[in-house]
């Protein structure tokens, strides 16, 4: 398994909207057959900060979802909307 912490930092007057985007991310993202978990968290003391954490069974998953047309879609319009590059970390679970 491979837990991925997306980092975004998202123009305030676009919070709204980037959290409907979001959903249908999600939703899409969800569906796919590598896919663990997929869910998004605002910051408690920073709005429009964000963390997607996302768990998948491999590498092959991750790359195939980066691929698709729903992640594809959505990468093009959070480009308009980041206040700042997204910050990735990838970590494996160890017993």
């Amino acid at each position: 398994m491979i837990i991925v912490q997306a980092f975004l930092k998202v123009q305030a007057e676009a919070r709204e909207a980037f959290i409907e985007q979001t959903k249908m991310l999600i939703a899409a993202t969800r569906q796919e057959p590598g896919n663990i978990s997929y869910k998004l968290y605002e910051d408690a003391e920073q709005p429009s900060h964000f963390v997607m954490l996302e768990e998948w069974q491999d590498q092959q998953a991750i790359d195939e979802h980066n691929g698709s047309e729903h992640y594809t879609a959505f990468a093009g319009y959070a480009r308009g909307v980041l206040a700042a590059p997204p910050e990735l970390k990838l970590s494996t679970p160890k017993p």
